[in-house]
């Protein structure tokens, strides 16, 4: 069937439309309708549109974080808001951000102006708006600990809601928005960022970047410039092969299972939280159960980090989630523990 696009002002929709370049993956996935929103009080309007309001509605970013298994029946909304206002600053600055506005990008603006917070966040692919659906997080930081508050449109009470950190719910990779999939459009996020604060740098491999770099007294952006270091040395390139990141959770497990599995396998790389729950290294769950690497005509699993489930060119959705499910498998039966995936898996 033929593309048809039609700009409705502050809102443009595409019939039969084409996702391959909208997902990381490079799945070759269609949606039934896309409509990129570029005006957030136009929202309103959309959702009273009969073919969006008598259908489905995905509500996609940049698709770092999506797994399509085919094509999708019904509407993805795809928010490409922008705008950055700085609402009040001083030792802690409140900035509102556009749910459409790319995340690294804002990350390296907050450095710019001399904000501290999202330095160990760098380079992390998605907007804005999807930041706080997954809490992203990575190298010992997560994102809710900046969230002052999140602006949605709340499709259930149909008025736009202001939920503060704590109605959120965040916690390892999950949040209120999680939980009741499809209620809570995001269309802004708000943050609190310090002009200071203690810097994380002992989290795999940063100290020892920083003393490679020559940096002793380090800054949020030197911080900054050691994550990017590791994270190209680590994870592959969307750019070069099609993947959504980590695709993978570190399982969090109870300690008598910890305790258990650290005798079994004492090389086991795990951490214990401050609730006495073990998080464990899923990336030495799959590589020691023999997965990295490993490919299946063009789904596999990276050879540089065990986390990153790869497209080498052409798999299917349906192809890469069955080769992510041979995997969390493979791991449950060597050591009974059960992988979730990060991404949505539509």
């Amino acid at each position: 069937m033929p593309v048809e696009r039609i700009d409705m002002g502050g809102y443009t929709l595409i019939e039969n439309a084409p996702l391959a370049t909208r997902n990381t993956l490079r799945v070759n996935a269609r949606a039934r309708l896309l409509a990129e929103i570029n005006d957030a009080s136009k929202l309103t309007e959309l959702l009273e549109f009969p073919a969006v309001r008598n259908g489905k509605l995905l509500v996609l970013g940049e698709g770092s974080n999506m797994l399509f298994t085919g094509d999708y029946d019904g509407t993805v909304l795809a928010m490409a808001t922008r705008g950055v206002q700085v609402e009040q600053d001083g030792d802690v600055a409140r900035i509102a951000v556009a749910a459409g506005e790319r995340w690294d990008d804002f990350v390296r603006w907050t450095l710019g102006q001399g904000y501290a917070g999202l330095e160990n966040l760098i380079l992390i692919p998605g907007t804005v708006g999807a930041a706080p659906i997954q809490n992203i997080g990575a190298y010992g930081t997560e994102v809710a600990e900046f969230i002052d508050s999140v602006e949605a449109w709340d499709t259930q009470e149909r008025r736009v809601a202001v939920l503060d950190r704590a109605a959120c719910a965040f916690a390892y990779r999950d949040s209120v928005f999680k939980h009741e999939p499809g209620r809570y459009i995001v269309t802004a996020v708000r943050f609190a960022l310090p002009r200071s604060r203690e810097l994380r740098t002992d989290y795999a491999g940063i100290g020892e970047e920083l003393v490679r770099m020559g940096v002793d007294k380090p800054a949020p952006f030197h911080v900054a410039e050691a994550v990017v270091h590791l994270r190209t040395k680590k994870l592959p390139d969307p750019a070069v092969i099609g993947n959504a990141g980590s695709f993978f959770k570190n399982p969090l497990i109870d300690a008598a299972q910890g305790e258990a599995l650290k005798r079994e396998h004492p090389e086991l790389v795990s951490w214990v939280g401050s609730d006495g729950r073990w998080k464990l290294s899923a990336a030495w769950l799959i590589e020691t159960s023999g997965f990295k690497g490993m490919r299946e005509g063009d789904a596999g699993i990276s050879n540089r980090h065990a986390l990153v489930l790869v497209n080498h060119g052409r798999a299917t959705g349906g192809e890469l989630w069955a080769f992510a499910l041979k995997v969390i498998e493979g791991v449950r039966a060597k050591f009974g523990v059960t992988l979730e995936p990060e991404p949505v898996v539509v």
